[in-house]
């Protein structure tokens, strides 16, 4: 007998929806069923639903509160993926879970430690009342690229580590399509928040330790973007290791690297473009020998199907056997989130050590 696919709804229609998520999702089609796609105007949800009917057929054009409500009324809709402005994800994902939904939405989990507590009691008591486990998961793909999770693999071949060096050079232009969404203008901690997390994710992972403190200093100097928009910064790891985290949100020479410098070894790990996306991942050893690889960036389509993947084991185990993907996990997008926080507030107190947030 064939397993029933989850039924799942899209809200939001913006540019990642429309260049992302629609094509990645079309990639893994067997694993679920479109059934409809939201935004809050008409216009907007036409547009994406005429993208997505090239992929997927009888996909529904929902807008508005009208139409938001009947998606929430549908239970023939399993689970929704929320790809919504940093401002709304929380309070959608809470409504959407609270009608029984399972729920994906993207990073970051949410814009401040006090809104994550918030966020995380309300969950706790929606799952309290609920006749089963309901997912909440955070889209962070740096947790799922290839080219991270390699790096992860080969850390312990440099040994003891010395120091870390995380440089994230972005170039948010004029030209760059995501210039121009007005949320992220309006969002606390601006584009580094929303940047930024990625960053934090993957050293998190990579080295396996969480972020004790911090050290900042933040500026304001692209008075075209929001602040603030550099960040010099170091980091104290519990595992006793430090390093540096160097931001800036518009770079002439875009650079996204990591650096670990061990006793034994050195790994090196830069976003490239070798005819697509990736990640070059190269291992300096004590012999100076340098083995490199290059894995194409999959870090989105790996998360989608993770996430189809705990949506479809839910409806088959019953109460606590269910155990989701814990790289998926809105705990580890917290996380994320509470490293940045105490960056900023650092910055905002001249440099002043921080203690990161637990969460």
């Amino acid at each position: 007998m064939a397993k029933k696919v989850p039924q799942i709804a899209i809200l939001g229609a913006g540019i990642f929806v429309k260049t992302v998520y629609i094509p990645q999702l079309a990639e893994i089609s067997h694993l679920f069923h479109l059934k409809a796609i939201w935004s809050r105007t008409q216009g907007s949800a036409t547009a994406a639903v005429e993208i997505a009917s090239e992929h997927f057929a009888g996909v529904e054009c929902k807008w508005g509160d009208s139409g938001l409500e009947e998606i929430i009324q549908d239970g023939s809709i399993d689970a929704v993926a929320i790809v919504l402005a940093g401002q709304n994800q929380v309070d959608f994902s809470l409504r959407l879970l609270k009608a029984g939904k399972h729920v994906i939405q993207e990073k970051p989990a949410a814009s401040s430690t006090s809104e994550l507590e918030t966020a995380l009691s309300s969950y706790q008591s929606i799952s309290a009342g609920s006749p089963g486990p309901l997912i909440w998961s955070v889209a962070e793909n740096y947790r799922f690229e290839s080219g991270l999770i390699e790096g992860k693999k080969l850390i312990a071949g440099i040994g003891k580590i010395i120091t870390i060096n995380l440089i994230m050079e972005a170039s948010m232009t004029t030209s760059n399509p995501y210039y121009s969404t007005s949320w992220r203008h309006s969002f606390p901690g601006g584009y580094l928040l929303d940047m930024g997390v990625h960053f934090v994710a993957a050293l998190r992972l990579i080295v396996g330790s969480e972020v004790a403190s911090v050290s900042a200093r933040t500026s304001h100097v692209d008075l075209n973007l929001p602040p603030p928009d550099t960040i010099s910064s170091v980091f104290q790891l519990e595992n006793g290791c430090s390093g540096v985290f160097s931001v800036v949100v518009n770079s002439q020479t875009p650079k996204f690297l990591w650096r670990f410098v061990g006793l034994n070894g050195t790994l090196h790990i830069e976003q490239s473009f070798q005819g697509e996306q990736g990640y070059l991942v190269s291992l300096h050893g004590a012999d100076g020998q340098v083995k490199s690889s290059f894995f194409p960036s999959d870090g989105v389509i790996e998360e989608l199907k993770a996430f189809l993947g705990d949506v479809s084991e839910n409806t088959l185990k019953k109460g606590s056997e269910f155990v989701g993907e814990p790289r998926l996990s809105f705990v580890e997008g917290a996380r994320d989130v509470a490293v940045l926080e105490a960056v900023f507030e650092s910055g905002a107190k001249q440099g002043e050590v921080v203690q990161v947030k637990k969460f």
